[in-house]
């Protein structure tokens, strides 16, 4: 949900962890999510953000041992795009990212 003044966006990244994760079975609670995501999130009001080629070399060359590539896309998007991301991993902020949360 968009407060004011803050727009909301979600990763293609996020999606693809949510997709890969309840694909394998390590997160079957969330294959509702998973199904609708594009439904849930549109009605939410977030916009999506797909991944860009300097995303993916941003992402690949980032220092640091945190070896999560869904978060390491989603550290690199927030770099690029100078934002804060939501996240209560720790981790990420290695990568010199505003992490809210």
């Amino acid at each position: 949900m968009q407060t004011e003044g803050n727009e909301l966006l979600i990763s293609a990244a996020s999606a693809w962890e949510i997709a890969t994760k309840v694909r394998i079975g390590r997160f079957p609670e969330a294959e509702t999510l998973e199904r609708n995501l594009m439904e849930f999130a549109t009605a939410a009001g977030y916009r999506f953000l797909a991944i860009s080629f300097e995303n993916a070399l941003r992402s690949g060359r980032l220092a640091g041992d945190h070896a999560d590539p869904f978060d390491r896309m989603m550290a690199a998007q927030a770099l690029d795009l100078d934002i804060e991301i939501i996240s209560n991993d720790t981790k990420l902020d290695q990568f010199g990212v505003r992490r809210v949360w």
